[in-house]
């Protein structure tokens, strides 16, 4: 590991690029790596069978690998629309479309989403995820909420 990749020295913006690149490549271990022990990741737009929220890296490091693990979707691509810096230098507010696939019928679809981070120390302390859930609900087959 090259000094520029201790979290010490991320970037929210780094964190963030970070952030996409687990989700593309479905690995909990990567995403729940860029959080701090007691860091908090909040879903405000929760879909069924999805938590409101979790407390700690160990539960984003379970629970993504739980969701992911269960999920048929291939993430092909997620599209950064839009990352604004905020005035505070430790938040980042991202507007991003993921765009996927199911093996089972080649179904194509997007989701977009919202992501607030909140990072100190080049870790993530709070995350704030506004997943569209029709689109999620869509995206497994399944009825919103």
């Amino acid at each position: 590991m090259s000094h520029a990749d201790t979290p010490a020295v991320r970037t929210p913006r780094e964190v963030l690029n970070r952030y996409y690149r687990a989700m593309l490549d479905k690995s909990a271990d990567d995403l729940a790596d860029l959080y701090a022990l007691d860091a908090v990741h909040e879903f405000p737009f929760t879909s069924t069978g999805f938590p409101p929220r979790y407390e700690g890296r160990e539960a984003v490091r379970s629970g993504y690998r739980a969701a992911w693990g269960a999920s048929p979707v291939q993430v092909q691509e997620v599209r950064q629309i839009v990352a604004y810096e905020t005035a505070d230098p430790e938040v980042i507010i991202a507007e991003h479309v993921v765009v996927g696939t199911l093996p089972t019928g080649h179904t194509d679809f997007t989701v977009p989403g919202l992501l607030i981070l909140h990072v100190h120390g080049g870790l993530i302390t709070r995350a704030r995820d506004y997943m569209d859930s029709l689109g999620v609900a869509g995206a497994r087959g399944g009825e919103p909420d």
